[in-house]
């Protein structure tokens, strides 16, 4: 069955906060996309419940791994190339909406810093980067690689998801490192062909070579012509 959804693209920064208060339009109501529980009608409930099963120690495991930078790790259902997202609470502050409140915040931050953990974390059962923290949940959960990786998994997907890393900096220096670990032992500069050596000339050689000179007979002057 074939359905047709419609989207609103909101490109002001006030437009949420319009769309927030106003709910609803013509008996459709508003949802924001960037929050938990969305619903895009397509859910297959049976394999939803058997990756949830398969994933529920390692979505523990990323918990607590991040502490109280989110509220819980899900499995999603809304993503298909990417390996995990950031979403909303579903009454918590979207990107946008947190960017707007940071801007205003002066002095007191404690509710701008609570609303700010009202973040789930979701990951992508089916790639290949979860799929392999899957197996170090298992094998080793305290390898010091695989902890690393959440961190910058979790840092990278605030980005993608449009909220602000904590230290980008601290983010900057764990993809270098990363980085340098994967491309070990790649690209090295290639052995250079040997140059012949050349060989120290002999003390012949280096001898010059003796001239023959040719005697010529002195001629009379009466001989000359």
């Amino acid at each position: 069955m074939k359905w047709v959804m419609r989207f609103l693209l909101l490109i002001d920064p006030m437009d949420e906060v319009s769309l927030t208060n106003l709910n609803s339009y013509k008996d459709k109501s508003f949802v924001d996309i960037s929050k938990e529980d969305l619903d895009l009608g397509d859910k297959n409930e049976e394999r939803e419940k058997e990756m949830k099963q398969e994933y529920s120690q390692t979505c523990d495991w990323i918990k607590k791994r991040l502490g109280e930078r989110v509220a819980r790790v899900d499995v999603s259902n809304r993503l298909s190339s990417s390996p995990c997202v950031l979403v909303a609470a579903k009454f918590g502050w979207s990107a946008n909406m947190e960017r707007l409140m940071r801007a205003q915040s002066i002095g007191d931050t404690s509710s701008l810093d609570f609303m700010r953990s009202r973040k789930v974390f979701e990951i992508n059962p089916e790639h290949e980067i979860i799929k392999r923290l899957n197996a170090a949940c298992r094998i080793n959960p305290d390898d010091p690689e695989a902890l690393k990786a959440i961190d910058i998994l979790f840092e990278t997907s605030m980005i993608s998801s449009g909220f602000t890393p904590d230290n980008p900096t601290d983010l900057s220096g764990k993809i270098y490192d990363m980085m340098s670990t994967a491309m070990a032992g790649k690209w090295a500069s290639q052995p250079q062909p040997a140059q012949p050596s050349q060989q120290p000339a002999s003390p012949s050689s280096s001898e010059p070579e003796p001239l023959e000179a040719e005697v010529v007979e002195p001629v009379e002057a009466g001989q000359q012509k």
